[in-house]
Order: structure tokens, then C-alpha cells, then sequence
């Protein structure tokens, strides 16, 4: 009987599994389709989305500072003006820099491609022994390695110069973070009572166990990639003087929020910039590099992020490729959380569906009275 309720167990999740995948295959082949629509919506509740997550991050410091007798309201306001008047601080400072960067690296960009193209032919010269197919196919490679990050530039100068949109980020973000902030509560309590009563206790469970595992492992992996970007900011800037270093540092945060490969990817553009000073710089960028990932995987990383998602990790390989396959980097910063929340409810599906079967077991063959 054992073995029989285990089979149909995992025939009704693997059929689940094969549903949702077939579900969301239908929607990423769709996506040309829908695509306006769903840009629109995502324009509207991208500031909602946002907010939502910095007072998810923020609401356990409020509820830290309320301990020590001070009272909710004025410790909502404290760490509402510390976080926005430091983000304001620092967008004021550094997000014209950043712009800067972005179009002298525009801008230069065709220079820094014949240098390259230079090294390249140099390569063929000391490769000439190899087939003609081998050099064939590294040009296509590099030809649309060349064309993604022409891409990649113009999105970003498009990006950096959509004031508009940034002036609606910047005035609606914090009125809505004080809003979340300071009805909290309210707002769990209201979104607890559109739940079926019957489902309350175990979606409650599901909340508190993805609040465990997840919350303290994005605010971790928040503190230490700012570690990451102001410790390469640092080095490039000062030690190497490498050109663009503040943009280069932000990319070496940003990557590393995806495990294990992101320090490689994070990594290139340092790189790809040091080549075009000498051999001797890229020797010292790839050793600033190895330093700096050195202190945030033994130092850092096991005592801030620890261990709380608890996943193998070759499950979290295989949700960081497939995320990038489908949605690019943007896919795989947001593969390991989705996984956690997805690991989750499958855990608590399996616990409850068990704890049903053996209570109608139980009171099958109970004694009738």
C-alpha cells in the first residue's frame, strides 16, 4: 500500500511538472504575440513589484529597531529616510558617472574593435596550422559577440537617458515603500482574508518557510555584491587605473548575484578592458578578481548568505542555465530565488498530501463505536 500511494504521488507531480512546463514553453514561444501588452503591464506594476521587495527587505530592520521600545511609526520613518536619503546620495553621485561611462565606452567602442580585430589576425598567424572551418566559425562568433554588444550599448544609453521614466521611479518607489512600510500588517492581514479559510494555515506555512530560506539569502547576497563593487571599484580605479572602472565594478556587483558563474561573467568586460592596455594588466585583473571572489566565497558568503536555500548544487547549475537560456543574465540572477520559492511549495505539497493520507487511513480503521 506504501508503495502504491508513493507511485501515485510521483505520477501526479510529475504530471504537474510536465503541465507547467509545457505551460510555460506555450508562453516564451507566445511571447512575440503578447509582447506589447505584457510591456505595458509590466510599466505599470514594475514600481508596485519594486516597492513591494525593498519593504520586504526593510521590514524586518523596522522590526528590530521596534524592540528596543521605540515605537513602529518613528523606526518606519528612521530606516525610510536612511534608505532613500543614501540611495538619493548615491544616485546624485554616481548615476551621472555611470552615464559618462557608458557613452565614452559607446563611443569608443569601434576603436576598441579594430584593436582587437589586430590581436585577432595576430591569433590566426600563430593558428594558421588549423583548419579553415575552426577560423570560420570563431569569426561568427566574434561577429555576434560584436553585434550583442553594440546591443547591449545603445539599450544602455537608451536606458540611462529615459529621464522621464526615471523621474516616475524616483517620486512613486518611495511613496509607495512608506505606504508598505507602514501598513504592513494591515496589508498582510487583508491579503490573509481573501484566502479560503480552509487554505490559510497551510499558505501561511508556505510564507513563513520562503521567508526563512529566501529572505535572509537576498539580503545577504544585496550586501555582499556591494562588497563586491566597492572592493573592485577600488582596485580598478586606484590600484590599476583601468578606464571605466566605476561601470566594470557595478557589472562584478550585479554578476554576482549568479552563483558560480557569475564571477566569470562579471569577470570579461575587466578583462576584454585590460587587453587593450597590455598582457601584464589583464595578469592583474584576472589576480584582483581571483582576490576579491577569494574573500567573498570563504569570508563573506558563509556567514552573511550562509547556507539557507539548502538546494544541490547541481539542481542550481541546471536552473542557472536553463535561466539563462530563456531570459538571459536577468534569468539567471532570478533562477536560484525562483527555486527556492518552487522547492518550497513542492515540499509542503508533499508533506500535506501525505499528513491527509494517513489521517484518512487512521479514520478508516478506527474502531466504530
Amino acid at each position: 500500500m506504501f508503495n502504491s500511494r508513493q507511485s501515485l504521488n510521483f505520477l501526479y507531480f510529475l504530471l504537474i511538472g510536465i503541465l507547467l512546463f509545457l505551460f510555460f514553453y506555450l508562453m516564451i514561444k507566445l511571447f512575440p504575440f503578447y509582447k506589447a501588452v505584457f510591456l505595458l503591464f509590466w510599466h505599470v506594476a514594475a514600481p508596485f513589484v519594486i516597492s513591494c521587495l525593498i519593504a520586504y527587505l526593510l521590514y524586518p530592520v523596522v522590526q528590530a529597531i521596534h524592540k528596543y521600545h521605540i515605537p513602529k511609526g518613528v523606526a518606519v520613518l528612521i530606516i525610510y529616510l536612511l534608505f532613500f536619503g543614501l540611495t538619493a546620495y548615491f544616485i546624485y553621485r554616481i548615476y551621472p558617472m555611470v552615464v559618462v561611462q557608458v557613452r565614452d565606452l559607446n563611443e569608443q567602442f569601434p576603436q576598441l574593435m579594430k584593436m582587437y580585430e589586430k590581436m585577432i589576425y595576430q591569433f590566426y598567424e600563430y593558428t594558421s596550422f588549423l583548419p579553415e572551418n575552426v577560423h570560420d566559425k570563431f569569426d561568427q562568433f566574434l561577429l555576434r559577440m560584436e553585434n550583442t554588444l553594440d546591443q547591449l550599448l545603445e539599450r544602455l544609453m537608451s536606458g540611462f537617458t529615459k529621464v522621464f521614466d526615471l523621474i516616475i521611479f524616483l517620486t512613486v518607489i518611495p511613496v509607495l515603500v512608506f505606504y508598505f512600510l507602514k501598513d504592513y500588517e494591515k496589508i498582510k492581514k487583508y491579503g490573509k482574508q481573501l484566502i479560503p479559510f480552509r487554505f490559510r494555515s497551510p499558505c501561511s506555512q508556505i510564507w513563513h518557510a520562503i521567508d526563512d530560506s529566501l529572505g535572509n539569502y537576498i539580503r545577504g547576497q544585496l550586501i555582499v555584491c556591494g562588497f563586491v563593487s566597492l572592493t573592485s571599484f577600488v582596485i580598478f580605479k586606484f590600484l590599476l587605473q583601468l578606464d571605466f572602472a566605476l561601470l566594470l565594478a557595478i557589472i562584478m556587483g550585479i554578476t554576482n548575484l549568479i552563483p558560480y558563474f557569475g564571477p566569470i561573467i562579471g569577470a570579461v568586460p575587466a578583462v576584454a578592458i585590460g587587453f587593450t592596455i597590455s598582457g601584464n594588466m589583464v595578469v592583474f585583473v584576472i589576480l584582483s578578481v581571483f582576490i576579491i571572489q577569494l574573500i567573498e566565497s570563504n569570508l563573506l558568503s558563509p556567514y552573511i548568505v550562509g547556507k539557507s536555500i539548502n538546494i544541490h548544487p547541481a539542481a542550481i547549475i541546471f536552473a542557472l542555465l536553463l535561466g539563462g537560456q530563456l531570459f538571459g543574465v536577468v534569468g539567471m540572477i532570478t533562477a536560484v530565488p525562483l527555486m527556492t520559492i518552487l522547492k518550497v511549495i513542492i515540499k509542503h505539497l508533499f508533506i500535506w498530501k501525505d499528513y491527509h493520507s494517513t489521517s484518512k487511513q487512521e479514520r478508516d480503521s478506527a474502531p466504530l463505536s
